[in-house]
Order: C-alpha cells, then structure tokens, then sequence
C-alpha cells in the first residue's frame, strides 16, 4: 500500500463527515440499497415414482463467483462451487424419465 499524505488524510476524513451527515438529513420515506444475503435460493422437489415420495431439498449459497453457488443437498455439504446450469443439469439427469410404451 502507498503512503498516505496528511492532505490525502484530511480530504478522507472530511468525505466521511459529509457523507455521515449527508445520511443525516435524508427523508424518513429514503430506502437504502438492499443487502443481498448469503442463501440464495432453495429448490425442493418430491419424487412420487417410487410409491413413497422422497423429497428432497437443494440449498443454495453466494459464493465469489456471480451465477456460481456452494450447494448444500438435504443440509449435507455437497459442492464447494457449481454454476446455474450445471445444477439443473444434474437435476435433470438424476430423475428418472418415464418411458412410453
């Protein structure tokens, strides 16, 4: 990291009071941004082929990647980092397709 200056300093700090004062005197209707949180979605889809069903339950978490997510299966760790596509792609390939006959 470079040396900061006393005048760098300065400017810094005199930023920040603007900006504290700033919020100070917004109006009461003055919504922030939104802070997304770290769970992002929850798919959960029941299997009725077998006679019971079985359901089952997908976790999704941010991860620092964007369309990338930690999976979580049943609250069991199951992937560090899986793109959009390829869980619904295993999705797709663990359920049985039903053959016509």
């Amino acid at each position: 990291m470079y040396r900061q200056t006393n005048k760098a300093s300065k400017i810094i700090v005199d930023h920040m009071l603007i900006k504290n004062n700033v919020r100070s005197q917004q109006p009461e209707n003055y919504v922030e941004t939104q802070v997304i949180p770290n769970f992002r979605r929850m798919i959960e889809f029941t299997d009725y082929d077998n006679g019971q069903p079985i359901t089952h339950k997908l976790e999704l978490y941010k991860t620092d990647r964007s369309d990338s997510y930690k999976v979580f299966v049943d609250g069991k760790p199951n992937k560090e980092r899986i793109e959009w596509i390829n869980i619904l792609a295993g999705i797709r390939k663990v359920l049985p397709r039903l053959v016509r006959a």
